[in-house]
């Protein structure tokens, strides 16, 4: 078992001891309700045939449907997607929302692939696991790695097969196809909140505070776009580009929307201009309040 899975378990002991509950709880909760693991055959541009795994796990539907994003990662395996299902399931509960806890995620570095090929895989995945999905059932959504588009492509072929349209399968689709405005940046946004509330709590001003933010992707570029706008100066961004994990620096603060500006054109954000390239080392040791 691996130690993020094992994080999720000992969280839901203490929870269940604190609460007095009883030990049943526990062993209902430990561990999802149903879990899949399929291989997903892909032609690639070049003709040969390439197997992904993917996999879905669907927690506790105690209040309703599963909810949980689909992960596109070269490190997504079974025991992540357990335990992020878990935590979907208490996230739903905090806040209050009739869903349950559910997660899916593909071993894939999705910027390795060309579009077509991320169109067929995304397909694919639908093709293996159709059966276990519906807005009464569970309703994936975007996650680290996966988009709007990736959406879209998944609900046009869940509708395809199922012979009638359901649009509420699937969340974070395009507009056009009934998604949701400011859906994208949401989840930023919300982090953003989350820090303006710990810099309050601990008397901070924003103007005087720093941050460094890991990852880049939909999540992590709002993230930083809004605590810019928040006159949150952030110094350091870990990223990743080819399998080198490693973050950029700059003290005085990371210009955001021109990062973001050059991310379009350019994955590597070791080629944005001004910055320092630093080790994950030094990453975690930098000396900022968020």
């Amino acid at each position: 078992m691996s130690e993020v899975l094992k994080n999720a378990q000992t969280q839901i002991r203490i929870a269940v001891d604190k609460l007095g509950l009883s030990e049943d709880v526990y062993e209902l909760l430990k561990e999802p309700q149903r879990v899949f693991e399929v291989s997903i055959p892909v032609k690639m541009d070049d003709g040969s045939i390439k197997i992904f795994k993917g996999y879905r796990s669907q927690h506790n539907d105690a209040v309703g449907p599963y909810k949980g994003g689909i992960r596109l990662h070269p490190n997504v395996d079974l025991d992540e997607v357990k335990a992020l299902s878990i935590w979907m399931t208490f996230k739903c509960g905090i806040v209050g929302i009739p869903y349950g806890g559910g997660k899916g995620g593909i071993t894939v570095d999705p910027s390795e692939l060309s579009q077509g090929e991320l169109e067929r895989l995304s397909r694919g995945y639908i093709q293996k696991i159709h059966k276990y999905l519906g807005d009464r059932i569970d309703i994936p959504a975007p996650d680290v790695g996966s988009n709007a588009q990736v959406m879209s492509w998944m609900v046009d072929e869940f509708e395809k097969i199922k012979g009638h349209q359901e649009p509420g399968v699937i969340t974070g689709k395009p507009i056009p196809l009934g998604g949701s405005l400011g859906r994208t940046e949401a989840t930023g946004l919300g982090v953003v909140e989350i820090a303006k509330s710990y810099l309050k709590k601990i008397n901070k001003d924003p103007n005087e505070a720093t941050a460094a933010v890991q990852g880049f992707g939909n999540v992590g570029s709002f993230t930083c776009r809004f605590l810019e706008i928040a006159k949150i100066k952030v110094v350091s961004i870990a990223g990743h580009h080819k399998g080198e994990q490693f973050a950029i620096y700059k003290e005085d603060g990371i210009d955001i929307q021109a990062l973001m500006e050059f991310r379009k054109t350019n994955k590597n954000l070791k080629e944005f201009e001004g910055i320092e390239v630093i080790d994950m080392d030094k990453f975690w040791g930098l000396n900022v309040d968020l």
